[in-house]
C-alpha cells in the first residue's frame, strides 16, 4: 500500500459509530456479480469467461464473504444496512442512460428478473432499504440522500462492485454531500488489482478513508 502523501494529510477525519453509520451494499446483483448469470453467462457463451476470472474470483472469495461479515456486524449493532442496485425498470431499458444501456440489456439487468436481484448470500432482510439506480452513482438517480438524512446517518461504509465505477462514484457523491465515507478495501472489487488499487489510492486523497473489513468492525464495535 502506498505511503501517505502531503495531500492525504488534509483528508477529513471521522469515527464510525453504530448510531450514525450505515453499511451501503452497492450492485451486488446476479447481473454482474455472478459467473453463472448475466455477464458471466454472456462471456461463457462467447468463450471469454476466462477474461473475467479475476473479477469473479474476487467477488466469490473476497467481496461476498467480507460484505457478509459486515452485514452481520451492522445488523447485530442495529446499524442500518442499505442496498443499492442498478438496472432498468422499463423492459427496453430506455430509462437507463446511453452509456450503460448496452451493458444492462446484454446482462438482462431488468427489474423483475433474476439478474436484477441481490445475490442470495447478501440478500436484504425485510425492513432494509433497497434503492434502484439507473446511473453509476446512487445520489444522481435515487432518493438516497433524503433517506439517509431521515435515518440520522452521517457516515457510510461502502462495499460492492465495481470499485472504480458505481462504488467509487457513489462514495464520492456522498463525500460531496458531507457524509464521512469509508471504502472497504477488501469488500469491494473490480476487474484487476491495478483498477482496485488506483481507485482506493485516489479516494484517500481528500475524499474519505480506506479501511479493511477487520478495521471497520473493530472501530464500529468499539464505539
Amino acid at each position: 500500500m502506498a505511503e501517505p502523501t502531503y495531500i492525504d494529510a488534509f483528508t477529513r477525519s471521522f469515527t464510525l459509530a453504530p448510531a450514525s453509520t450505515a453499511l451501503l451494499v452497492v450492485d451486488m446483483q446476479y447481473a454482474t456479480g455472478s459467473r453463472a448469470h448475466g455477464l458471466g453467462r454472456l462471456l461463457a457463451s462467447q468463450g471469454r469467461l476466462a477474461d473475467a476470472q479475476y473479477r469473479f474470483e474476487r467477488i466469490e472469495h473476497t467481496v461476498i464473504p467480507n460484505t457478509a461479515r459486515l452485514i452481520r456486524v451492522f445488523r447485530g449493532l442495529s446499524a442500518p444496512v442499505v442496498y443499492v442496485t442498478y438496472g432498468a425498470e422499463l423492459p427496453d431499458a430506455r430509462d437507463v442512460p446511453a452509456h450503460l444501456r448496452s451493458l444492462v440489456l446484454a446482462t438482462d439487468n431488468i427489474a423483475g428478473k433474476r439478474e436484477h436481484e441481490v445475490v442470495d448470500e447478501l440478500r436484504p432482510q425485510a425492513g432494509e432499504l433497497v434503492l434502484n439506480k439507473t446511473t453509476m452513482g446512487a445520489f444522481a438517480s435515487t432518493g438516497i440522500d433524503s433517506h439517509l438524512r431521515a435515518m440520522g446517518v452521517s457516515e457510510l461504509v461502502v462495499t460492492g462492485v465495481s470499485t472504480n465505477n458505481c462504488v467509487g462514484m457513489t462514495a464520492m457523491e456522498a463525500c460531496d454531500r458531507q457524509y464521512g465515507v469509508v471504502l472497504a478495501a477488501d469488500a469491494t472489487g473490480t476487474c484487476s488489482d491495478e483498477m482496485q488499487e488506483a481507485t482506493l489510492r485516489s479516494f484517500r486523497r481528500l475524499w474519505g478513508r480506506v479501511l479493511s473489513t477487520d478495521e471497520v468492525i473493530a472501530e464500529i464495535s468499539a464505539a
